[in-house]
């Protein structure tokens, strides 16, 4: 889908890290005129500085080397959870009353974000994922009161440019989107350096171990995505009784298998989600 580069604009995006750079990458391939785009970030090095610049956007290193004709339509925060206090006092006179304030800092609540505003000011949380930048991400949005319609159609649209995007009602579940959702890649990830670990173990050699865990994981997250059949159900079409799936499934199964360690791992990144804020 394309996206309208007027309603979008003015876009400032504060923080052009891994998370705020994967979502920029994906809204100018959808479409987002880059020059509605401003980027606020003082730690850039050059080489980064100098690409962004040359992909259109406008690159500054503080909120008062911003000149917009008009507020801001987005103001994306995209920092790290343990600087948006300071970041919150410097880039708040960015934002106007038609300005959807939008953080994807993680365990940063509404509460903390509301009174560096003006009162009625439109704010949006979101936990989104790295696979945004290839259009495959997964986002779970929550809004206040003070969102307009107007501004909840935008922002869909500029999360739809990424990948999928739920809504929820309740930010007390926030916390559990960030461990499973948030987190979850590199989960996906260290599972493809295990399998490939475990393939060396087994006697293959490094490259071919490594090409079999990267393509097997992709494969297998591929077909998922591809189909509505829950997960279950494609475990078990390649899962013969007595076979060598069925017999490494019995080591993932067990009562001490994987399921309890990830559910060891949630509630670890639950509870630290927690604590930032």
């Amino acid at each position: 889908m394309g996206l309208d580069p007027i309603a979008a604009a003015p876009l400032v995006l504060i923080g052009a890290g891994k998370m705020g750079s994967a979502m920029l990458s994906a809204w100018l391939a959808n479409g987002l005129d880059p020059a509605g785009v401003t980027i606020i970030d003082p730690g850039l090095d050059d080489a980064r500085r100098r690409d962004l610049a040359g992909q259109g956007v406008g690159v500054v290193a503080k909120a008062s080397d911003v000149a917009l004709k008009t507020p801001a339509k987005i103001l994306l925060l995209a920092v790290k959870p343990q600087i948006m206090e300071a970041v919150l006092s410097d880039v708040a006179t960015l934002a106007g009353p038609d300005t959807a304030v939008v953080s994807i800092a993680a365990g940063i609540r509404m509460e903390t974000l509301a009174p560096a505003f003006a009162e009625g000011q439109a704010l949006v949380r979101i936990m989104p994922n790295t696979p945004a930048q290839v259009g495959a991400g997964m986002a779970v949005a929550l809004a206040n009161e003070a969102l307009k319609a107007d501004d909840r159609a935008l922002v869909d649209a500029l999360m739809a440019a990424t990948g999928a995007t739920a809504w929820i009602d309740d930010e007390a579940l926030m916390d559990a989107v960030t461990a499973v959702s948030g987190s979850g890649p590199a989960y996906v990830f260290y599972l493809a350096e295990c399998l490939a670990a475990a393939g060396r173990a087994a006697g293959l050699d490094d490259a071919l171990a490594e090409q079999l865990a990267r393509q097997t994981v992709a494969g297998g997250g591929a077909l998922l995505g591809a189909t509505s059949e829950p997960a279950a159900v494609l475990r078990e079409n390649v899962t013969s009784p007595g076979g060598t799936t069925a017999a490494a499934l019995a080591v993932l199964m067990a009562d001490d298998g994987l399921r309890p360690l990830l559910e060891k791992a949630v509630a670890a990144a639950k509870a630290r989600s927690i604590d930032l804020d």
